[in-house]
């Protein structure tokens, strides 16, 4: 059967660029079932319901404050070396649609310790509704697709082995989550130290939360408390952030 030839648009670039410097990363994903039935009715019970996206990005950068593991980088320049952020910066993995053809964006989302549910929520609503020439960060990773593959390959490999740059441009941890549609990645590929990743949310507040994470950074049993110390986190202090969020209208946050 002769087929038809077709060129990588944009959007295939961006993955493939990425599964590219993915692969390279010794990943190992650890896996927690976690019970989150008092935050599950927290959050039913606001007008306005924090994204779980929200929700689960501050919960890990929270916990990144107290596992500083969770905030290093395996780099390459000027030797290897692990780089240690002060603070924790999420990119948070979007689904677009870009001239006619479901894209993977990236969202920088700054330090979101420091932020409120509703301030992060407000920016992955912007990234998930505004057009996508209009995002800033979506605009860049766009820009950077065009250029030739040899001058994207090296760009790529720079910036992930500055620490400093990488930092900037790739944030300290990931998050990328289809659970909204039924179905969860047990293994989903990133170039970043961390990658976090949660399944089906059933009415019960049961799921299923894993962290793939670089084995050249730390190891598995540090993950896996780091996944406990996140379960205790949601059901501790973002547990009190959605109740307050329940009996606090929208408007007057901005008050």
């Amino acid at each position: 059967m002769r087929g038809r030839m077709i060129r990588l648009s944009i959007p295939r670039r961006i993955v493939i660029d990425l599964l590219y410097f993915a692969s390279g990363i010794p990943t190992v994903p650890v896996q927690k079932r976690m019970s989150l039935g008092a935050l599950v009715a927290a959050r039913a019970a606001c007008r306005e319901r924090p994204r779980w996206t929200s929700i689960f990005t501050k919960a890990y950068a929270l916990m990144a404050r107290e596992f500083p593991e969770f905030r290093r980088a395996y780099v390459k320049i000027p030797w290897p070396h692990l780089y240690e952020y002060p603070a924790s910066n999420a990119t948070v993995i979007i689904e677009r649609d870009y001239k006619g053809e479901p894209g993977l964006f990236s969202i920088s989302v700054k330090e979101p310790a420091e932020q409120s549910l509703r301030e992060i929520g407000r920016q992955l609503d912007h990234a998930s509704t505004a057009p996508v020439e209009e995002i800033k960060d979506f605009r860049r990773t766009i820009q950077f697709a065009r250029l030739p593959r040899p001058l994207r390959r090296v760009l790529w490999w720079i910036c992930l082995n500055i620490g400093r740059q990488r930092g900037n441009y790739f944030g300290t941890f990931g998050v990328s989550v289809y659970s909204a549609l039924n179905a969860e990645s047990l293994h989903p590929l990133s170039p970043l130290t961390t990658l976090l990743n949660y399944g089906v949310i059933n009415s019960d507040g049961v799921l299923d939360a894993r962290i793939i994470y670089d084995h050249r950074v730390m190891n598995g049993a540090t993950v896996a408390r780091a996944l406990a110390r996140l379960e205790e986190i949601l059901n501790s202090v973002m547990l009190e952030e959605v109740r307050a969020l329940a009996e606090t209208p929208a408007k007057a946050e901005s008050l």
